[in-house]
């Protein structure tokens, strides 16, 4: 195993770790990182390597969230499944269909015209405006949902929809476009951000899933090793991530996301662009 790549997989799950919950695109990070520290992997392990590298990232969703999520109790004199976590997770799936269907349908296309670095920067400007803009709008306005069971179907569908803008555009941030689709439509920051995660689970096991068939599940040993390298590193760093912004939007808004975004668009329309002279 080459220690280099060891330490490259090291990075790259951190920055998966820190960038797929905050709100400044997971997706569009990995890609510029890899434009600058190139990991030596053929092209179709890098492209499953890029999708399969979140399965660390959702664990620590699933490990924080355990209690709100898992539907059944075994508790007595109480009713086997528990309702309201059954119908969120029915709001889950609805959101989830827009980006599904387009990701089976699409996903070589978009990977083949899309997945570019200037992509991605165009992308981190406008949703970082965006931002800044719903910020705004919002101040001093009470949310119209508060509570994750009070999200609607109509809401679920609202958000799914912003959702697969982030599946089209790399650099758009999947937990960006959703938060940013619960802000506009009335959703308050904390509940945003919780219906994000739950989101993700479905949708990257999903992708996962579909990127491992595509790649044969046959991997050598370096590439089993940069694989479970990354992920555990990106579960480690994103235990610590989720709840720092859990605590941090109790009292804060999203616009310091919003200006880096902006800042770091502007900065790499540059880089590449003297990178082409």
């Amino acid at each position: 195993m080459n220690i280099v790549e060891m330490i490259k997989s090291i990075l790259f799950g951190v920055v998966e770790g820190i960038t797929e919950w905050l709100p400044i695109s997971s997706t569009g990070h990995m890609i510029l990182l890899q434009d600058i520290i190139p990991m030596k992997v053929s092209s179709e392990f890098w492209n499953m390597f890029l999708v399969v590298i979140q399965l660390g990232a959702i664990l620590a969703v699933v490990l924080i969230f355990w209690n709100k999520i898992f539907p059944f109790q075994l508790k007595k004199d109480q009713p086997l499944i528990k309702a309201d976590t059954m119908k969120m997770w029915f709001k889950i799936v609805v959101a989830c269909l827009p980006a599904a269907i387009i990701g089976i349908l699409f996903d070589e296309i978009l990977e083949k015209y899309l997945y570019h670095s200037y992509v991605v920067a165009i992308m981190l400007i406008i949703f970082g405006i965006g931002f800044l803009v719903i910020e705004n709008r919002n101040k001093g306005k009470q949310a119209r949902v508060d509570r994750l069971q009070d999200i609607t179907y109509r809401d679920a569908i609202m958000i799914g929809l912003f959702q697969l803008i982030a599946a089209i555009f790399p650099g758009t941030s999947r937990s960006g476009a959703t938060i940013l689709g619960g802000l506009i439509i009335g959703v308050s920051r904390t509940v945003s951000a919780e219906f994000t995660f739950f989101l993700a689970i479905p949708v990257m096991f999903g992708a996962s899933l579909l990127k491992l068939v595509k790649f044969g599940l046959v991997f050598t040993s370096t590439e089993i090793t940069i694989l479970l390298v990354g992920m555990i590193s990106a579960f480690l760093v994103s235990m610590i991530v989720i709840k720092f912004l859990m605590d941090y939007i109790k009292k804060h808004d999203f616009k310091v996301f919003g200006w880096y975004r902006i800042i770091l668009g502007a900065i790499l329309i540059v880089y590449f662009g003297l990178q082409m002279l």
